[in-house]
């Protein structure tokens, strides 16, 4: 994504935040004058919300009228899109051995597409990363690095070993389009998981978009996937 889009989704969601946050504040003291006073903050008036940290910081409860607008990303932000890199990698590194392995058309297809789909995301993501100085992983480098679960988060799911993709390399048509769909399959489910998690905890409106577009896209090519491996 250009960077001047970029910047102006992040203006468009904080402008959006600093409007749900006041018009919750109004609805809070017009309304709620029968509700516990504990609920509110010390002034009595309004409502406290929780602000989510940059990465290393933890989230904070802060007043309405103190949101920073500019502070729309936070680690779990961060943290998808550093382990998503080398995961998509991995995607693509195996569907380009469907292209030369796989003996069934409909595996071939549908590994192109994989492919094709996520070698431009790794690029998006990297944009991402550097917009923010953030350090952004090689393909092919040892996910175990960007575990952070330190953080709280998990770390990459779904990932195949160094031994399985050596066996997936050497196998040869039925036997490859089995073990493709099978790791392919288990991949994706990781990928699944991990925007579903960044979902709750996120709150960068690029990295919103791409967990949406990840869980909605690889929850298909799951069924699809697994539609294939019953056929086979």
């Amino acid at each position: 994504m250009p960077a001047a889009s970029a910047h102006a989704l992040r203006r468009l969601a904080a402008t959006a935040l600093a409007t749900t946050v006041l018009a919750l504040a109004g609805c809070s003291s017009a309304g709620d004058s029968g509700g516990d006073p504990g609920s509110s903050n010390k002034d009595g008036d309004r409502p406290e919300v929780i602000q989510p940290g940059r990465p290393g910081e933890s989230a904070k409860s802060v007043d309405p009228g103190s949101i920073e607008p500019s502070e729309e990303w936070n680690h779990t932000d961060v943290a998808y899109m550093q382990m998503m890199i080398p995961h998509h990698a991995q995607a693509v590194q195996m569907s380009r051995l469907a292209r030369k392995h796989a003996a069934n058309e409909r595996v071939r297809t549908l590994a192109e597409r994989i492919g094709a789909a996520q070698a431009p995301e790794i690029q998006a993501m990297a944009a991402w990363l550097e917009e923010r100085n953030m350090e952004v992983p090689r393909a092919g480098e040892d996910p175990g690095k960007y575990d952070h679960g330190k953080h709280g988060h998990n770390s990459m799911m779904g990932m195949l070993t160094k031994a399985q993709i050596k066996r997936l390399a050497a196998a040869r048509g039925a036997e490859f389009d089995r073990l493709f769909l099978n790791g392919m399959i288990r991949h994706h489910r990781g990928a699944v998981e991990m925007s579903q998690q960044a979902a709750r905890g996120g709150s960068d409106v690029i990295v919103g978009e791409m967990t949406a577009d990840v869980n909605a896209t690889q929850s298909a090519e799951i069924d699809r996937m697994r539609n294939l491996l019953a056929e086979l």
